[in-house]
């Protein structure tokens, strides 16, 4: 058989903790799937697989309607499209960096307020004040998994007239009170990338609350095209194909499997650093089913008696690899930096956490044995 040169050294590998390590589904009922679409030979355009797909996430993540797409940037592009948003949109400035590029592709301004010290979601507090005339829309983000205050954010945007869109890409099957946080606003985001809980190696999801709203969006998503020679919007490709569809079939079986063995890990990490001073984690939140997608931990430099870069240089030394997530602000890169909503006085919370956060080694299928090789490179 012929092998592909890999460019890096497989066979050390094991002796590396990565910050992430992706789900994968059973190749050998992969294989089978693979051998129904070659088969049938149909492998994009809504194929049997795509549709259920669709189908099986509304079941397990609690929505009405749901529209699979080929990343997790398109359904934040599209739903501001969707909604026909103008004008300025209030977000947040930590998060990755497609929540902003999905409003400057619009063509529309983002306006950051600062975040909450505890949760690391966007601040209601520091909504209202930033509303101007020109405001049509907040998009929050679901940071880490953890659930935005959706109730005052909604209450906000009733007052003012605002669309609420979230960006829920670490919030795959979060609940609270038994119901999904996907239901929050007007529709939810969700990224399928090889680095989240569940996924499809790349891929998306965008949620709506009723059929007529998830057709528009379908025809979005396929250039606009409501039948063979009609086109009712200026839409774009993106998107899923059967063999990524199928391949997250497979994988949605382990999804449950795969949570409780982050919540197991992120058990460890908190009882072997609850003493750790200088040093703080995320706590679970009363009525909140979590997914356990990250667990960063933040440095308190002064107290711990070490920065975050030097923890950080120090880890990866000893091959534990974590990662600064959200580090630099998105507020911060050049590319948005000139935003009068950009200054760092303007945001000090968010900047604080930016610069003392380490996301810790986070998946299903770590051991005991790992967690504790982690956890020796931060107690001193």
């Amino acid at each position: 058989m012929n092998t592909i040169e890999i460019g890096f050294d497989l066979e050390h590998r094991d002796k590396l903790i990565t910050v992430t390590s992706p789900l994968l589904p059973d190749l050998g009922e992969l294989v089978k799937f693979l051998e129904q679409i070659w088969k049938y030979r149909w492998l994009t355009n809504n194929g049997p697989f795509h549709q259920k797909l669709e189908a099986e996430l509304c079941k397990y993540l609690k929505v009405g309607y749901l529209s699979l797409f080929t990343n997790g940037t398109l359904p934040l592009i599209t739903a501001l499209q969707a909604l026909r948003v103008t004008g300025e949109v209030i977000t947040t400035p930590y998060s990755f960096v497609a929540t902003t590029h999905a409003i400057w592709w619009n063509g529309l301004k983002p306006v950051f307020v600062d975040i909450d010290p505890v949760t690391c979601n966007i601040n209601p507090d520091k909504i209202e004040e930033a509303i101007t005339p020109r405001t049509t829309a907040i998009m929050p983000v679901h940071v880490y998994g953890t659930p935005c205050d959706t109730e005052r954010i909604q209450a906000i945007a009733d007052k003012h007239g605002l669309k609420v869109i979230y960006d829920a890409a670490h919030a795959f099957g979060v609940e609270v009170n038994g119901k999904s946080i996907l239901e929050a606003g007007d529709m939810s985001t969700l990224s399928f990338h090889a680095t989240k809980v569940y996924n499809t190696v790349e891929g998306g999801a965008l949620i709506t609350h009723d059929k007529e709203t998830k057709q528009y969006i379908d025809y979005l998503r396929n250039f606009g095209f409501s039948g063979e020679t009609e086109i009712v919007a200026p839409g774009i490709n993106s998107k899923m194909d059967e063999i990524r569809a199928a391949y997250g079939l497979i994988n949605l079986k382990q999804a449950d499997a795969a949570i409780e063995s982050r919540k197991q890990v992120a058990m460890w990490f908190r009882d072997a650093l609850k003493n750790v001073k200088g040093i703080s984690y995320l706590e679970d939140m009363p009525d909140v089913k979590h997914n356990y997608a990250y667990f960063p931990i933040f440095v308190d430099a002064d107290v711990y008696g070490m920065t975050r870069d030097e923890l950080y240089a120090k880890m990866k030394m000893r091959n534990v690899l974590g990662r600064r997530y959200f580090y630099p602000l998105i507020s911060n890169l050049s590319v948005y930096r000139s935003l009068e909503t950009a200054d760092p006085s303007h945001l000090p919370v968010a900047n604080k956490i930016a610069d003392s956060v380490i996301c810790l080694p986070m998946y299903a299928g770590l051991t005991k044995e790992e967690t504790d090789r982690v956890v020796a490179q931060i107690i001193k």
